[in-house]
Order: structure tokens, then C-alpha cells, then sequence
């Protein structure tokens, strides 16, 4: 499997099928996100696999779409649009039951055929209009 079909099947797995083990299969060890909205982030399987967990059970017929991917040695950009309705707080964003689309765009780093390291920058603002937080 090349490295833009694993980044695509993370997100099918992740965000699409809600299936957070399947997901966290694809991933190192050792995992590193660095996300503006997850600053403390821990790192490792098992720190995604809670993060992940914890905001599937927030947001309802959450789905992902992915709109470009480009592929450069070991890394992996790929540009998404993601929606939901919010059923749970989310950290600072009390839950209204409101839905929103945002668009967002992810850098994966690739190592050993699993994802080692992302960038995430996701339209947080825009999230957060459309469920009413400000």
C-alpha cells in the first residue's frame, strides 16, 4: 500500500466507519500530532485512540471527505472537509445538538508503512459559528 492509500484508508477508518481501533492499526507507536486545538497532546496509539474516541462520541453521522491529496516522499498532504452534529461538549464548546461542515487540511508523515507523525490545521472558528460557540 502506498502512502497516500494509507492516509486515505486512516480517514475511511477514523472518520467514516467510526472504526477507532482500525484506525489506530495504521499508526505508529510513537504517534505525534501537533494540532493548534490538541496542545497537549501526549502522543502514542493509545493517546489517538482516546482523542479519537472521545470526539466520534460527540459528534453524530460525523463523515469525512476527502478533496485533494498530494504525495511527496514520506509526507502527505491531503486537504478534507468534515461534518457532523454535535451531541456531547466538545473541550470550550457546549453542546447544542447543531451540525456544521469545515474544511481542514492534514500533513501525515509515513514511516515503516505506518503514519509516524500529522500537522492538523482544521477550521476551528468556522466550527465553532456554526454550533454557536464564540
Amino acid at each position: 500500500m502506498d502512502n497516500k492509500e494509507l492516509v486515505r484508508l486512516g480517514f475511511e477508518k477514523g472518520c467514516n466507519l467510526h472504526d477507532t481501533e482500525g484506525a489506530a492499526e495504521l499508526i505508529s507507536e510513537d504517534y505525534m500530532l501537533h494540532d493548534p486545538s490538541q496542545p497537549d497532546f501526549p502522543g502514542g496509539r493509545e493517546a489517538f485512540k482516546a482523542m479519537c474516541s472521545g470526539f466520534m462520541e460527540a459528534i453524530r453521522d460525523a463523515s469525512c471527505t476527502i478533496e485533494d491529496q498530494i504525495e511527496e516522499g514520506d509526507k502527505v498532504v491531503t486537504r478534507f472537509t468534515f461534518s457532523g452534529c454535535q451531541m456531547k461538549d466538545l473541550p470550550d464548546i457546549p453542546s447544542n445538538g447543531g451540525c456544521f461542515t469545515v474544511s481542514g487540511v492534514t500533513i501525515s508523515r509515513v514511516a515503516d508503512g505506518k503514519i509516524a507523525e500529522e500537522w492538523m490545521y482544521m477550521d476551528e472558528i468556522g466550527m465553532r459559528r456554526q454550533l454557536g460557540a464564540s
